[in-house]
């Protein structure tokens, strides 16, 4: 594999959303303490969460300003960002949408169930018409471990990339349940895809480089005990990224090898909710999504997030040997 890496490309986006994401954290966390925007938990969460109620909420904020001064502010950036911000920044607005109702409703319910998917659909038709007609980047997905094979599903590539994208935002939100857990494992999957970017020639290694920076700076405050959450405006924007840079690199089907644990955590909700009826009010896990049934076995937040972070690096591994 070829790396063609520019460290203009790398270095100075990295540093640029590292250091705007680290510094308006310093503002942001006491604005957000005034405006009461505090985290409601789950009265059916772990025990040890009810403490973090009240801990400012929509963090997020942070993230997105890193990713936007990494794209844009230190040199003319790259046309091939835009996709990814539109992805990234329209699932973050989302998720704001649904965290300003949290935090003025003081409830744990935001947008309904319907409207948040709604929501997401009408923006992943959105960037899929955007991404072909005014990128001309065809939809085709490239198989992993084979070399120079792809998908076209013709008339359902668009109906795919809805699915695919619901599915990662769903998955990227599902995994914001510990401290520093969504951060730690989307960072991985961030060097996985500039690591690809930079195989591939590609502009988006810019707007990898960014989140990767933005992350960091973010964990300043979110790494365990956090002194902020990312929210919905956090982690919807996540995988919004998540999707937007798979996309833009034909690799959605890859998603599932460097996303397992955004995967997994889907998967073990769907698992708990459909037993839960099957059986009449019995369990599969402890609690989910799957972090808690770990939390609730006796592991701590620290060492699910070590854990998890560690299959996502290992899998990413395995990923790049399937490009």
């Amino acid at each position: 594999m070829h790396l063609d890496l520019d460290l203009t490309e790398t270095i100075i986006p990295f540093l640029a959303a590292f250091a705007v994401s680290a510094v308006s954290g310093k503002f942001l966390i006491p604005f957000l303490r005034r405006l009461k925007a505090g985290q409601t938990e789950r009265d059916d969460g772990p025990q040890s969460h009810i403490q973090k109620t009240g801990t400012p909420n929509m963090g997020g904020i942070m993230i997105l300003l890193g990713v936007v001064a990494g794209c844009i502010l230190p040199f003319r950036g790259s046309r091939q960002t835009i996709p990814v911000l539109i992805l990234t920044l329209g699932f973050g607005l989302i998720g704001f949408a649904d965290d300003y109702i949290k935090v003025t409703k003081k409830s744990s319910d935001g947008l309904l169930a319907w409207q948040k998917m709604l929501l997401q659909i009408v923006l992943a038709v959105i960037f899929s018409i955007y991404v072909q007609k005014v990128h001309s980047i065809p939809l085709t997905m490239k198989i992993p471990f084979m070399p120079g094979h792809v998908i076209d599903l013709g008339i359902l590539n668009t109906a795919a990339l809805v699915f695919i994208a619901v599915a990662t935002v769903n998955g990227t939100n599902f995994t914001d349940g510990v401290d520093g857990l969504a951060s730690c494992v989307t960072v991985a999957a961030a060097v996985f895809f500039v690591i690809a970017a930079a195989a591939a020639s590609s502009g988006v290694i810019i707007a990898g480089t960014s989140m990767i920076g933005a992350l960091l700076g973010f964990l300043l405050y979110n790494a365990y005990p956090a002194k902020v959450f990312m929210g919905d405006t956090g982690s919807l924007a996540l995988g919004g990224f998540v999707t937007g840079m798979a996309y833009m690199l034909q690799l959605p089907l890859f998603i599932p090898i460097v996303g397992f644990i955004y995967f997994i955590e889907v998967v073990s909700v769907i698992i708990q909710v459909t037993w839960f009826k099957k059986t009449g009010g019995k369990r599969f896990f402890r609690m989910a999504p799957i972090h808690h049934h770990f939390e609730l076995g006796g592991w701590s937040e620290v060492r699910v997030v070590a854990v998890f972070t560690i299959v996502t690096v290992i899998l990413a591994a395995v990923a790049l040997l399937g490009l």
